[in-house]
This record gives C-alpha cells, structure tokens and sequence, in this order.
C-alpha cells in the first residue's frame, strides 16, 4: 500500500467536498485542518475543481488534497496539473485507472461487486471505493466481498454519516470511510467554517472511540 493510502488509514474519514467557488477552498481546508481531518477529496461536479485543489495545494501544506468523480484520463490530466495527490472514480474504468497507475498517482476507483473487485485485484490493487455504500449493501456486503478478498482494503463512501461510521470503521477491512457530512454544500455556501471545523472534530472523537 503506498503512502497516500496508509495516510487515509491514519486520518480515518476522508471528508468528500463539493465546491462552487474558488474562493470557499482555502478557509474550507484551513477548517479540515484545524478540525482534525486534514484531507479533501474535491469532486468533478463543479467547474471551481481545478482552482480550488491548486489553492488549497497552495495555501494549506498539512492538507492532502486529491480529486474525485474523476472519470475520464482528461480528467486525471487536469487534477494533476493542479497538483492533485490522488484520484478517486465512483466506478472502475480500466483506462483510467492504468492511466493513473502510469502516471504515478495513488487510483481508488469505486467497485460494488465481486466482478468490480477482481478487475481492480487484476489491475494490481489493494484498496477500491465502495460506492455507493449504503444503497448497495453496506457493511454486510462488504464483509461479503472480503471473505474471498482478504488482501483488499475497502473506502467505503456514500450513505455515510456520524451516526453509521462506527458500523464501518470497527472492521478490519476497512481503510477508511468518505463522507460529506461536515462539508454540506450549504454551509461552504454560507461561509460557516467554524461550523465545519466543529463537526470535523465531532467526527474525529467518534474516530477515536471506535478504535479505541
């Protein structure tokens, strides 16, 4: 496992952000630092993607800063360029993620099915997203897809909130979980950093309870 992923472990919760404005990225990752989750996985759905992760590549150091919803090899090209750290899909496309392989950057596409696992297995992978966590059979099914893959490490994102994490982040297999709970779009609109810092630090005692 490289040192992007192992930091995931280490950092728990990956916060799932969606960003409208440039603007909102900086005091957004100053927040995720401050508040004990020094990670952003800055998603494909808005044009703000590639200003927002070289700001915050930029203006906040401790943060490790990579891009999501990333489905094409344009798209991996252009989250590089702005100095992305990892690539995450919500589905395994084998051009992408050898594309991201020959490039050198750590790939955690999303799988939902045994199928999905061992392509991303074939491709010479240890972790994949399971996405979408919730709706596709949450933590029974990856116990489930991990009897026969026990040398896989799961992300499980989507569904995820403080009050199912611990269902999760108890299991070994479990690297980490993506969430967007403490990133809601409505309070990066509205400037409530301090608000964000708070419920990342929530989620950073639930961390630490569950594992003791």
């Amino acid at each position: 496992m490289n040192a992007v992923l192992e930091r995931f472990h280490e950092i728990g919760i990956i916060p799932v952000v969606v960003l409208d404005d440039v603007k909102d990225a900086v005091p957004l990752g100053k927040a995720l630092v401050n508040g004990g989750l020094p990670a952003a996985e800055v998603t494909f759905r808005t044009a703000a993607v590639k200003g927002s992760i070289a700001a915050m590549r930029k203006e906040c150091p401790d943060l490790l800063v990579g891009a999501g919803t990333v489905l094409s090899k344009e798209q991996v090209d252009q989250a590089l360029e702005a100095g992305a750290q990892f690539i995450v899909s919500p589905g395994l496309d084998k051009e992408v993620v050898s594309y991201c392989i020959e490039k050198g950057v750590p790939v955690t596409p999303g799988c939902a099915t045994a199928s999905d696992v061992t392509a991303a297995y074939a491709l010479g992978l240890d972790v994949v997203k399971f996405f979408p966590a919730e709706p596709a059979g949450g933590i029974k099914m990856i116990k489930a897809l991990a009897a026969p893959f026990h040398m896989m490490k799961f992300m499980p994102t989507g569904g995820i909130s403080e009050k199912n994490m611990e269902d999760y982040l108890k299991e070994k297999m479990i690297l980490c979980v993506g969430g967007s709970w403490m990133v809601k779009a409505d309070l990066i609109r509205e400037g409530k950093f301090d608000e964000i810092e708070e419920l990342c630090k929530k989620a950073v005692k639930k961390l630490q309870e569950v594992r003791g």
